[in-house]
């Protein structure tokens, strides 16, 4: 246990021991600084903490998917697949915890309730539920991009007499549902990796899907000791080649418009080029159309062949017609999945289109619907998360004025280039608002935005400097454009929902969250920022 106390006065506060906040405390603790990291899990991992249902695994191979400042690491440390699951992310970050003897820093069990900062003595208090109060300069919120749990908005929730389950915080224990008839209601990430695993312990299991997923085959397999090996001895050059991409990955990632030849065009290439696309990249096909990204016609001619591919796989029409999505391709996050559409030609999987007959209410023995009602053993709820913003306004943080985040960014959520909100000094956000975050690889996004704070932190030391925040103007122009880079295009686009835009969330702001034009224009962008003498910040 770290013996610092609520009396000693910090240098900073990291909040968070994900992979954002872990680093965040060896590189702050590197550069000199003295550091606390509050915690309100029992142990380190963040997301990989939390989300332990059955199934949870990355979508981005391990070997991207890990940190690259430590080459010791990387040496020591071996991957069992190419797609890790929760149980192994957890090891690894755990196994780093120690490696770099980073619990002596970290107070567990500790939820961050409120920030305040103290404009006469330019110091954050930060309040714990423990009744704690911690004071520091410096506030580094590694809370998360997708850490905030949405609890079912379903009437009679709390009726339901049997077992209630959330996937974002599933018993650690695990949950076995052999001989049990089970309802998951969501049909997200959480939704497509937990369902084909329940599907074979369950007697029953009826899927409960809002709207249709986007989802690939991931193709996850054992990592060879060779392959292990091969790896090892060529981490430097992968890591320079993930620098030079858009999504900062290499063997699985997004494919985005920038990746597509001009002339790949769904709506002028004959049949016999699509029918051998399909033959070539398979599930992949719909989404390599140049077209389909910024032509709504051609979208939905991607959406079609994706439905066939879907239609090749269930066996019942009905059932593969429910499961095409009905909003353009490339609105949402797509998922990998393991098995997920064969899942419903099992005998004992029900799928129910909530487009067809909504839920009205869960009773004590079930879920009625407008059609009919369902009796359960078990209901696991797969409902996601208030993304990007969540985690910090779920805290109750008070800048100059007392003026709170949560009311600041009810109206708009900006923070200039993810980093920092006007009004709010010396509080750094790892991936927040308006920066990459989820767009590209986190992992590298985390450790990007951790170097840029510490430098910053090292620079205002040497150059007596005792709090920064951005130039409202700044603030506003990078936030202009992110804006830009989606308006008119089909992630922004009416019939497109998705928890980008926060869409997901009652009463908050319809607003695309994330910067999409890539890791290496956001990397100039901060680079140049950092080689003009940090412009756009404003110090005392």
């Amino acid at each position: 246990m770290t013996q610092k106390t609520q009396a000693s006065r910090l240098d900073a506060i990291v909040i968070g021991a994900g992979f954002g906040g872990l680093y965040a405390l060896y590189e702050l603790r590197r550069q000199g600084f003295d550091v606390l990291l509050l915690e309100r899990a029992p142990g380190v991992g963040g997301t990989w903490y939390w989300n332990c249902y059955p199934g949870a695994r990355v979508d981005v191979y391990g070997i991207e998917y890990s940190y690259s400042f430590s080459d010791e690491i990387q040496q020591e440390w071996d991957w069992s697949e190419v797609m890790p699951t929760q149980p192994e992310l957890e090891r690894y970050l755990n196994f780093v915890t120690d490696r770099l003897d980073l619990r002596r820093d970290i107070r567990f069990s500790t939820t961050v309730t409120a920030a305040r900062f103290d404009e006469e003595a330019g110091v954050w208090s930060v309040e714990a539920d423990t009744g704690e109060r911690f004071t520091a300069q410096f506030v580094v919120a590694a809370t998360g991009c997708l850490s905030a749990p949405l609890a079912p908005n379903i009437r009679g929730v709390e009726a339901f007499s049997g077992d209630t389950l959330i996937t974002s915080t599933f018993p650690r224990e695990g949950y076995d549902f052999r001989g049990k008839r089970v309802a998951v209601v969501g049909t997200g990430s959480s939704g497509v990796q937990a369902i084909p695993i329940v599907a074979e312990q369950a007697s029953s299991l009826h899927v409960f899907q809002r709207s249709a997923a986007f989802t690939r085959p991931a193709g996850n397999r054992p990592m060879g000791r060779d392959e292990m090996d091969a790896i090892k001895a060529s981490y430097p050059d992968l890591r320079r080649r993930l620098a030079e991409t858009f999504t900062g990955t290499i063997h699985v990632g997004a494919i985005t418009v920038e990746d597509i030849p001009t002339d790949e065009r769904i709506l002028t290439a004959s049949p016999e080029k699509i029918r051998r696309k399909v033959a070539e990249d398979g599930w992949s096909a719909p989404w390599g159309w140049y077209d389909a990204f910024v032509d709504p016609a051609a979208n939905k001619a991607a959406v079609a062949l994706y439905g066939d591919l879907v239609r090749g796989v269930v066996q019942d029409p009905d059932v593969a017609e429910s499961l095409v999505p009905t909003y353009p391709l490339g609105c949402k996050r797509p998922i990998y999945d393991t098995g997920y559409f064969a899942t419903f030609n099992r005998d004992n999987v029900t799928l129910v289109d909530l487009r067809k007959e909504p839920i009205d209410r869960v009773t004590p023995d079930g879920i009625e619907t407008a059609a009919q009602k369902y009796n359960f053993d078990v209901i696991v709820y797969a409902t996601g998360f208030d993304a990007i913003t969540g985690a910090l306004t779920r805290i109750d943080i008070r800048g100059r004025d007392d003026v709170s985040l949560k009311a600041r960014w009810l109206d708009d959520a900006r923070a200039y280039l993810g980093l920092q909100s006007h009004g709010f000094p010396n509080l750094f956000m790892v991936n927040g608002p308006g920066s990459p975050s989820v767009h590209i690889n986190v992992v590298a996004a985390v450790e990007h935005h951790v170097q840029i704070i510490a430098d910053l932190m090292v620079h205002m030391a040497k150059n007596d400097k005792t709090t920064v925040e951005p130039d409202v103007e700044a603030e506003i122009g990078w936030a202009e454009r992110v804006d830009s880079l989606v308006t008119g295009t089909i992630r922004a686009s009416d019939d497109c929902n998705s928890w980008y835009l926060g869409s997901n969330v009652a009463g908050k702001r319809r607003k695309y969250l994330t910067f999409v034009g890539g890791q290496v224009a956001y990397r100039q962008a901060c680079d140049e920022l950092v080689n003009g003498g940090y412009i756009g910040f404003v110090f005392d």
